[in-house]
């Protein structure tokens, strides 16, 4: 199982998105910013470390609170299974901008209600159960 952190950053009703690109995985779709937790670090360092990365932004990670845990199946035969954090950033010092310019095609902002239609479908059903103020998503499994 991989570990991969998201982070939630709001301006008002707004929400920042990132259109992936480069990477082969949902490339032109829409998503948070996110990233994998290396080794040897906690998942808020590791959140930390990928806004610093991805959008050039310094976050404080004691601020940063979890807004949904997400359990994904394999999306491909090959894949792994993901447990996904989703944090909730209430602040950040810097002004967001692409700092990775081979895996990011633009940002935008959104309204956090209402995602688009191009944004990965894992990623609109975790907005809206975190809206919902629902603490577990299981997404891809067959449940019943």
């Amino acid at each position: 199982m991989v570990v991969a952190v998201y982070g939630l950053l709001r301006d008002g009703d707004r929400l920042l998105l990132m259109r992936r690109a480069g990477s082969g995985y949902h490339d032109g779709e829409l998503c948070v910013p996110a990233g994998h937790v290396d080794g040897n670090e906690d998942v808020a360092s590791a959140l930390a470390r990928e806004l610093r990365e991805e959008l050039t932004i310094a976050v404080d990670p004691d601020a940063c609170r979890l807004a949904l845990v997400a359990h994904r199946a394999p999306e491909t035969a090959g894949d792994h299974e993901y447990l996904d954090l989703f944090f909730e950033v209430p602040r950040w010092d810097g002004t967001p901008a692409i700092g990775e310019p081979a895996k990011c095609a633009e940002l935008c902002w959104v309204d956090a209600a209402d995602p688009p239609a191009d944004t990965v479908a894992y990623v609109t059903a975790a907005l809206h159960e975190v809206a919902a103020g629902t603490p577990l998503l299981r997404y891809g499994w067959a449940i019943g």
